[in-house]
């Protein structure tokens, strides 16, 4: 999937190689912190819960209940998981590839 070039332009270039060079969970805290309203972060982080949710099958009433996140908001993600860029699908395969890595090593 191609990246909508609405998108691309020098500011969103420079906060994409900005982010790229944070090291540590700790320094994305510090990042995001500084960069992002709280609710900003609680609702990126709820997108990507839902998107999670949402690829494992979960039901709509299971994912608001878990995630607060109304419905609106589920088929939102719903629609970028089927229509989007991808990236929340590289990012979740990578998440669960990640998980099985630990899973083994934990083994």
């Amino acid at each position: 999937m191609s990246v909508n070039q609405r998108l691309v332009n020098p500011l969103m270039t420079q906060l994409f190689e900005a982010i790229l060079l944070l090291k540590t969970k700790e320094e994305c805290y510090e990042f995001f912190e500084d960069l992002c309203t709280v609710n900003e972060l609680r609702d990126m982080s709820q997108r990507l819960e839902v998107a999670k949710m949402l690829n494992k099958k979960e039901k709509y009433e299971k994912i608001e209940e878990m995630t607060g996140a109304s419905t609106a908001t589920i088929s939102r993600v719903k629609r970028c998981l089927a229509y989007g860029a991808d990236g929340y699908i590289k990012v979740l395969e990578r998440m669960e590839a990640q998980a099985e890595k630990v899973d083994n090593t934990n083994e």
